[in-house]
């Protein structure tokens, strides 16, 4: 065997996506209703991944009125632009080495909007303090995920490292376990209850580990993707009793934090909850939480910005981490100003403020709208059944599939789902993601679509 060939067994084992099935094929009639060939269609109504922009939503003003004048520094002279995105800019380039976007930052990211960041997450957690020197910016929240368990699967370990990981869950983290030649632990999100998280399930999981795996991970999506689930606080810390008792690691994917629908429901960060559940967990239980420039109102998903917080780790543990992070010089510049945009946005008084208001609430209300909208068509389709969307940027409904559509898939060697969204594709000119692209319970079916 070659050393190519040894290097590539974990990667190997990473479940191919269905999606590039879809992929393939929605280029193919792109280029057909280009040609002019006739479909029961016109377009193709994109609604498989979450990204607002590609959605239609359009971009904030502030933040790429600031990204424009960082790009080139002479607009921020330009009375064309408000004062207040002049001086952020201005203040943004100054922070830069050589006063240029085009520098190389420190490994954790320019020092100046890491701090930002860390008063941003005191502020978001009621005044529970943030430690600037545990942010680490990335290029994008998967990245930092990466880094982290590099940091703890030993891909030499006998047995081997098991991480659990919700289902359904975003497939790049799960492909990431499997590439580092660790184990991925499935635990299921109880569908009939919103996909709640229950620590019942935690503890199956983890029994069925034994002899499999050595678990040393927690990985939670909170807002869920691509549930849509918002955890409780009394659920949150009962997750928190957990990894503290079976000395697992938390990993927090918070990305969407800022889209909560509904008075009922309020996103809560790990950090926080875990600050007021007080001593002697407070200052033990370990976590890093991850956010991004990609989702929420900003929806900047091109510029790549992310960051993770560590919490309660020892010192020499950081120091790899550090070392983790200092392998990828640093991370774009533009998705770190993106960041500290997002962060720490106009404020009353400021000139861009009543703009920024407008936009965000147009946005705001158009999710709210959608949020409400979507379970309730899905619902009136006959052989669907969507659960309540608390948060997110998706829906995850069931399909209740025909024995024949089943078995039709089966002879084409595809997923049922798989099978239904290359139909839906090629008949409707609709594109969605088939659930298997994210797990799923055996025997049960699912489509993917955002709520934009």
């Amino acid at each position: 065997m070659s050393i190519l060939q040894e290097i590539s067994q974990n990667v190997k084992n990473i479940k191919p996506l269905e999606f590039n099935i879809l992929a393939r094929q929605l280029n193919l009639i792109k280029k057909e209703l280009r040609r002019g060939v006739r479909k029961p269609f016109k377009e193709v109504i994109d609604v498989s991944m979450g990204d607002l922009h590609m959605s239609g939503l359009k971009p904030l003003s502030f933040i790429r009125q600031v990204l424009a004048a960082c790009l080139y520094p002479p607009l921020v002279n330009s009375s064309k632009l408000p004062v207040d995105v002049r001086q952020r800019a201005q203040k943004l380039l100054g922070e830069c080495v050589g006063g240029s976007v085009g520098s190389y930052t420190h490994t954790a990211g320019i020092p100046e909007i890491v701090h930002s960041i860390s008063e941003f997450i005191t502020r978001r957690d009621g005044g529970a303090p943030s430690v600037p020197e545990n942010i680490y910016i990335s290029p994008g929240s998967q990245w930092s995920i990466m880094n982290i368990l590099k940091v703890l699967v030993n891909s030499e370990s006998n047995p081997r490292t098991g991480v659990l990981t919700p289902v359904p869950s975003h497939c790049t983290t799960t492909s990431c376990i499997t590439s580092l030649g660790g184990v991925v632990v499935p635990y299921y999100l109880t569908e009939e209850q919103g996909w709640q998280l229950q620590v019942a399930e935690l503890q199956r999981a983890l029994e069925f580990a034994k002899g499999v795996c050595n678990p040393v991970a927690l990985y939670v999506i909170n807002p869920g993707n691509p549930s849509g689930q918002v955890q409780s606080r009394k659920s949150m810390q009962e997750v928190i009793q957990f990894v503290s008792e079976k000395r697992l690691f938390l990993l927090a994917d918070e990305v969407y934090q800022d889209l909560v629908y509904g008075d009922e429901n309020e996103f809560l960060s790990y950090k926080r909850v875990l600050a007021e559940m007080g001593l002697p967990l407070s200052d033990t239980a370990e976590l890093a939480s991850f956010h991004s420039a990609s989702k929420g109102f900003i929806g900047e998903c091109g510029l790549r910005g992310g960051y993770v917080e560590m919490v309660n780790l020892d010192s020499a543990v950081m120091k790899h981490i550090h070392t983790m992070f200092s392998t990828d010089s640093c991370a774009p510049v533009l998705g770190q100003i993106a960041l500290d945009l997002m962060t720490n946005p106009p404020q009353p008084g400021d000139p861009s403020y009543p703009l920024y208001v407008t936009e965000t609430e147009h946005i705001r209300k158009t999710l709210a709208h959608n949020v409400k909208i979507v379970p309730e068509v899905l619902n009136s389709l006959p052989g669907f059944c969507c659960q309540p969307v608390e948060g997110g940027a998706f829906a995850f409904p069931r399909l209740y599939l025909p024995p024949k559509v089943i078995q039709k898939a089966k002879e084409m060697e595809l997923h049922p789902d798989s099978f239904y969204c290359i139909r839906l594709l090629e008949e409707a000119g609709v594109l969605v993601l088939p659930g298997s692209e994210y797990e799923q319970k055996e025997g049960t079916f699912h489509i993917s679509s955002n709520k934009f």
